[in-house]
């Protein structure tokens, strides 16, 4: 059965890497962060963006199905250089994961994931970890704040959402696997370089992916905007 979850996910990540370039990808990337900024209501709350040290866009999460489905992203992730402070360089990303039953078809969601403590930012710099496991992990408020949700999503390591037609929506991602996609960063950077290097140091952001990091500093910005008194 494995096997076969593993078969449906190389096929999902063969699929996805012939639709899309790295360009692309970014831009996707950046259009996600800019759709969650445009929905306060709906959208993911204000607070949490302000509050998560590192922020995780996966754009277009592949769901491939035979009798066993399999999952398969690429993405980006960023974090802030300091606490409140701007988001820095992107490091590239892989999501897999395996969904057992019967399924039919295929299907694809955006996936924004919130790490909200230095725990989730320290697994995010690791070389794989699982999501659910070695991070805990919830499916993530929707709304304008997060004060009437509950404790127990208040204290996950990461919350994920998911985006499909223009709504987004707590996701559960328990089980999936993340790591390093290191051909990714070595188109970007030109050099081999780590996840916890990018991630954890002062590089500068290459200007392939200013597209990705702008949207999400705006993002960081809007409640800076919105307290600000009007004249």
């Amino acid at each position: 059965m494995f096997k076969f979850a593993m078969i449906a996910c190389v096929a999902a990540g063969a699929m996805l890497a012939a639709e899309e370039s790295a360009d692309n990808r970014l831009q996707n990337a950046s259009d996600v962060v800019k759709e969650m900024m445009g929905m306060p209501d709906k959208g993911i709350p204000q607070d949490l963006v302000d509050k998560a040290q590192c922020i995780v866009v996966v754009p277009g999460l592949k769901k491939a199905a035979f009798i066993v489905g399999g999952q398969f992203g690429r993405g980006y992730a960023s974090c802030r250089k300091a606490a409140g402070g701007k988001f820095g360089a992107p490091a590239a990303v892989k999501m897999e994961g395996g969904s057992f039953g019967l399924q039919l078809g295929g299907q694809s969601t955006d996936v924004i994931m919130l790490v909200m403590d230095q725990r989730g930012m320290d697994k995010l710099a690791s070389d794989k970890f699982t999501i659910g496991v070695d991070a805990a992990a919830a499916a993530g408020p929707v709304g304008r704040d997060t004060r009437a949700d509950t404790d127990a999503k208040m204290h996950a390591e990461i919350l994920s959402y998911s985006r499909s037609r223009g709504a987004f929506a707590g996701l559960s991602l328990q089980g999936a696997t993340m790591r390093p996609d290191q051909e990714e960063n070595q188109k970007l950077y030109g050099k081999a370089m780590s996840n916890k290097e990018i991630l954890n140091g002062n590089v500068s952001t290459p200007a392939a992916t200013r597209v990705l990091t702008s949207a999400l500093n705006r993002a960081a910005a809007q409640s800076e905007q919105a307290d600000r008194p009007r004249k």
